[in-house]
């Protein structure tokens, strides 16, 4: 395992930038140790619910965690994140795409070089499940 921190800046999608920095260090697996920062707009798909629900209002990140799968396979990556608005609402769920950094995201991440993350079938749940391999 390999240490990464990150520093995301204004503008940039939380999740996508993730999963580019992961691929940057030629690793298909990581998992994330820490995540806080700022956002303007957020996807979170919250428990239960089949689509994410968007806030386009200022938002503190107040934890991230889950795993970053860079094999180009962009429903491989699961992570989860709680949000607080500007009223102190707290709200968390899975991180969609188009989370956008407003002042800053601050993100350590575990690399795994030797594993890969992928997303199977799976016959138990009814869902695409985690399915860790040994990288060739």
């Amino acid at each position: 395992m390999k240490a990464l921190p990150i520093r995301l800046t204004p503008g940039q999608d939380l999740r996508a930038a993730l999963e580019a920095a992961v691929q940057a260090q030629n690793c298909r697996a990581a998992f994330v140790l820490s995540g806080i920062g700022s956002l303007s707009t957020a996807g979170i798909r919250l428990a239960g619910d089949k689509d994410p629900t968007r806030f386009t209002e200022s938002m503190e990140i107040l934890t991230l965690s889950g795993t970053v799968a860079a094999n180009g396979d962009k429903t491989a990556s699961h992570m989860h994140m709680a949000i607080s608005t500007a009223t102190g609402q707290v709200l968390g769920g899975h991180v969609a795409p188009g989370c956008i950094v407003l002042t800053t995201a601050e993100v350590l991440l575990a690399l795994l070089p030797d594993w890969q993350f992928t997303r199977e079938p799976d016959a138990g749940t009814g869902y695409d499940e985690l399915v860790i391999r040994a990288r060739d």
